[in-house]
C-alpha cells in the first residue's frame, strides 16, 4: 500500500513565487496608544497613515500627527494621560515638547534607549503580524489596510489582549 501524496501548485524543489502588482514605494504606518487605568478596561487607539508615493509627501507620521492622536486619545479618555514613551526621534521633536509642556493633561517619560521589550505596543505589532497579516498574499494595499484594520478592531474589543501585551512588558500600574 503507498502512502497517500500531497499536491501543491508548485513542482517539488521549487520555492513558488507570487508576483504582486503595485508600486514599491507604497508604506503604511501606524501609530498606537495602549491605554491603562486600574479599574477600568484596556483600550487601543490607533490611526494609520498611508504614503501615496507623491514625491512632495512625507512618509511616515510627523509631530503633528503625534500630537492629533493625543488630543483625540484626551478626548476619547476624559482624563489625564501619562504617556510613557520610546526614543522615536519625532516623539522627541521641540514642537511635540512645546505642545505637551502647555498641557496640563499630559505627562510624558521616556522609556530607555532601546528597550522594545518594554514598550506594549510592540506586542500588538507582533500579535498583528502573527495574526491577521500572516500568511496572507496582499494584491493592493487596500488589501492590506482592510487586513490591519480589521486586526486591530479585533484587538481592540478584546482588552484581555491588550492586557496581556502589558504583562509581557513586566510593568505594573500603580496610582501615586
Amino acid at each position: 500500500m503507498t502512502p497517500p501524496q500531497t499536491r501543491t501548485w508548485s513542482r517539488r524543489g521549487r520555492t513558488p513565487v507570487v508576483r504582486v502588482r503595485g508600486r514599491p514605494r507604497r508604506r503604511i504606518s501606524i501609530a498606537a496608544l495602549t491605554c491603562s487605568e486600574p479599574g477600568h478596561r484596556s483600550r487601543l487607539i490607533y490611526r494609520p497613515r498611508r504614503d501615496d508615493g507623491q514625491r512632495d509627501g512625507r512618509k511616515s507620521f510627523a509631530w503633528r500627527d503625534y500630537r492629533d492622536l493625543l488630543i483625540a486619545a484626551h478626548q476619547q479618555l476624559g482624563g489625564p494621560i501619562v504617556l510613557v514613551w520610546d526614543n522615536l526621534n519625532v516623539h522627541k521633536a521641540a514642537g511635540l515638547r512645546e505642545f505637551a509642556s502647555s498641557r496640563d493633561w499630559l505627562t510624558i517619560y521616556y522609556l530607555p534607549p532601546y528597550a522594545p521589550d518594554l514598550n506594549p505596543v510592540e506586542e500588538v505589532w507582533s500579535l498583528l503580524r502573527r495574526g491577521w497579516l500572516s500568511n496572507v498574499a496582499f494584491n493592493t494595499p487596500e488589501h492590506l489596510i482592510e487586513r490591519i484594520r480589521r486586526g486591530l478592531r479585533h484587538i481592540q474589543y478584546r482588552s484581555h489582549l491588550i492586557d496581556g501585551c502589558l504583562a509581557e512588558t513586566g510593568l505594573t500600574i500603580r496610582p501615586t
